[in-house]
């Protein structure tokens, strides 16, 4: 099965062929503040399962304080990659979940000892 997703503005799109067993709710302040909301979803995808369908050159990168990267849309901001240097040394991308195209069906699943709200 394929997943498609996309940045709000419709300029960048990409492909999606197997995503990781991994996915998770971020809610550390950079991803509160990146997304503007509560948290972030991320799913993990390997390098090889992922392709830029077009608008690849409208993708712009912003690197943190702590060395994690978060690429987005130049045009409409949207929130697409997060790269730490864990996940580029196991050679995975973390997709931002809420840029799939409608009707993915991928859920998170959120564990109990999971929620804790604090400062990060």
């Amino acid at each position: 099965m394929a997943y498609f997703g996309s940045c709000l503005c419709g300029q960048i799109k990409y492909k999606v062929t197997s995503f990781e067993k991994d996915m998770a709710h971020c809610h550390c302040s950079m991803c509160r503040k990146f997304h503007g909301s509560a948290f972030a979803t991320f799913g993990e995808v390997k390098a090889e399962n992922f392709e830029w369908a077009s608008g690849h050159d409208k993708l712009k990168s912003y690197t943190a304080h702590n060395g994690t990267v978060r690429k987005l849309c130049d045009v409409c901001g949207s929130s697409l990659i997060f790269e730490s240097e864990a996940s580029k040394r196991g050679g995975v991308l973390e997709i931002a979940i809420a840029s799939l195209d409608e009707g993915s069906g991928l859920l998170p699943v959120l564990r109990e000892k999971d929620l804790k709200f604090g400062g990060s």
